[in-house]
């Protein structure tokens, strides 16, 4: 019966099921969206901390990193509470949509964008610092300095969200709802047909969830070599 479902599940994904790919490209597009807005706020919010000096940027870093640990669900709790109709944002009308779940997963994944890039950048810049001094830099000019020979390394914090985006499902059942053909991502259809008893789709899910996990790790590898080259060149 398992080999039987495990043919089912390759032709699913080489004949191009069109309810699979639906799934993979929300998938996608959420992830990738979520990625792009974690970027915005925690390279800039990581930069600051990493560069700057003021009041509270210890107790700020304790919670950033206290953040990453935060489970999923009480994310996805918080999110759902917030948009829901007796919630201060329950007029927007998001809880159930895709843009909700892109809202929980840029909650996630801030703080570990944020502390990450913190690391990085703070690392160059206690290289850098008095070379900075010495040149009369604005902050803003150091920290686009930074990030531009931080850029390796910051491609790979980059995927670190994107693969921790990608294997989320606490946060994005909870305000999703993984309504067919709308909120339904790779992770809670696998969730959802395996306890059906859908293996073969479930499978052919699971194969493409791996098989970009394999990618990111990849690319990973690349850019760690590529940032090994560039400081030995």
């Amino acid at each position: 019966m398992q080999e039987s479902a495990i043919n089912i599940a390759v032709n699913l994904i080489t004949q191009g099921d069109p309810d699979l790919y639906e799934i993979i490209g929300l998938s996608l597009r959420v992830s990738l969206s979520s990625v792009a807005l974690s970027l915005i706020f925690g390279l800039t919010l990581g930069a600051a901390l990493a560069t700057g000096q003021f009041r509270g940027r210890a107790v700020l870093n304790i919670i950033i990193n206290a953040l990453m640990s935060m489970p999923p669900v009480v994310v996805g709790l918080l999110v759902y509470l917030a948009l829901s109709r007796s919630g201060p944002m329950g007029w927007l009308g998001l809880l159930y949509t895709p843009t909700a779940m892109i809202i929980a997963q840029t909650f996630l994944i801030t703080p570990l964008i944020t502390a990450l890039s913190r690391q990085v950048i703070e690392d160059l810049y206690l290289e850098y610092k008095e070379q900075f001094a010495s040149l009369r830099l604005t902050q803003s000019q150091r920290i686009k300095a930074l990030l531009w020979d931080a850029r390796y390394s910051l491609s790979t914090v980059a995927l670190a969200g994107l693969g921790r985006a990608l294997s989320e499902v606490g946060a994005v059942i909870i305000v999703g709802g993984n309504i067919e053909h709308l909120t339904r991502v790779m992770t809670t259809a696998i969730a959802l047909e395996t306890s059906k008893g859908d293996l073969a789709l479930a499978l052919a899910l699971g194969m493409i969830l791996l098989g970009l996990a394999l990618l990111i790790n990849i690319l990973l590898s690349s850019l760690n070599l590529s940032a090994r080259r560039q400081a030995y060149a």
